[in-house]
């Protein structure tokens, strides 16, 4: 299964799972008077159309290049998660808005069994969370990622509003607004969670060079190619789930014009061959001139 492919099937996972969701919050907050189960009923609607802008993101990104888009089309997926970042601040600005209003407004406690369901959505979010991030590694998917966040935020609300509503019920009348104070809360840990979301995608925009790893893995991959002597600059940008490279290698400077050519070839058919992840190499050819016979 190709990476596009996995990240569609995560994707799909991730709309069905926030549908079923939304709608069981929703119905277990208004029968069991938990405005933190209703905030966390917007947040898993707001993550339905998010999702649905993460498989746009994807399946665009993943059109291969043409006359205008000589590098393809990656960029569009960072772009789907500044919008997806854009859905969780405003579900996260709605939940504290309405939070505050209950916490003004005298209401009934909630009720007992919606600690139960809680339960089950908590340890389901989290398992959605760790399917979904794993895919967006594998992938090397931003949007991705940003889904998979958008489960591990849903995961917190719920365990805000489990506290909430536990407090609540254990210390009875008086404290009927605990609930609300912990869909408060759980906004702040969404907006916070935006950010780790937005800084990643927002170095993807800028060539922010964040790739370490992965150059040192093209440097040592590069010196295994016969003529090739070392590697002067390795430049890494990320548009989708592809990286474009930028190489300066070094080779004999007694090559003639071909040789340096057939090299670079070789190279770049070899690193494209071992770095799956890699779309397009270029590679720039410089001369050892302590090799150059006078």
């Amino acid at each position: 299964m190709s990476s596009t492919e996995k990240a569609i099937k995560a994707t799909y996972f991730s709309i069905v799972g926030n549908t079923l969701l939304a709608l069981i919050k929703g119905a277990t907050g208004y029968f069991g008077n938990s405005y933190a189960m209703i905030a966390d009923a917007i947040e898993s609607t707001a993550d339905i159309f998010a999702s649905f802008l993460v498989l746009f993101g994807i399946k665009y990104s993943n059109k291969p290049a043409d006359e205008n888009h000589p590098y393809g089309h990656g960029r569009a997926e960072p772009l789907v998660t500044f919008l997806v970042v854009g859905f969780l601040i405003i579900s996260a600005t709605i939940i504290a808005h309405e939070s505050i209003q209950n916490i003004k407004t005298p209401h009934a406690l909630p009720k007992p069994f919606t600690l139960f369901v809680l339960g089950a959505i908590i340890l389901w979010k989290e398992i959605s969370f760790q399917i979904v991030m794993k895919k967006s590694i594998e992938t090397n998917s931003s949007s991705l990622k940003a889904d998979a966040w958008h489960h591990r935020s849903d995961a917190i609300t719920s365990v805000a509003a489990f506290i909430g509503i536990s407090i609540a019920l254990y210390f009875g009348e008086g404290y009927e607004a605990a609930d609300d104070w912990a869909a408060l809360l759980a906004s702040g840990f969404i907006l916070f969670n935006c950010y780790k979301i937005f800084r990643p995608a927002l170095g993807e925009i800028m060539d922010e060079h964040l790739y370490h790893e992965l150059e040192d893995k093209i440097k040592k991959i590069s010196l295994t190619v016969p003529g090739v002597i070392c590697i002067e600059k390795c430049f890494i940008r990320k548009a989708g789930m592809k990286y474009h490279v930028d190489l300066h290698a070094m080779v004999d400077g007694n090559k003639s014009v071909k040789e340096g050519h057939d090299i670079a070839h070789h190279l770049k058919d070899t690193l494209r061959t071992e770095l799956i992840e890699l779309g397009h190499v270029l590679i720039h050819i410089e001369p050892d001139f302590e090799s150059i016979t006078r």
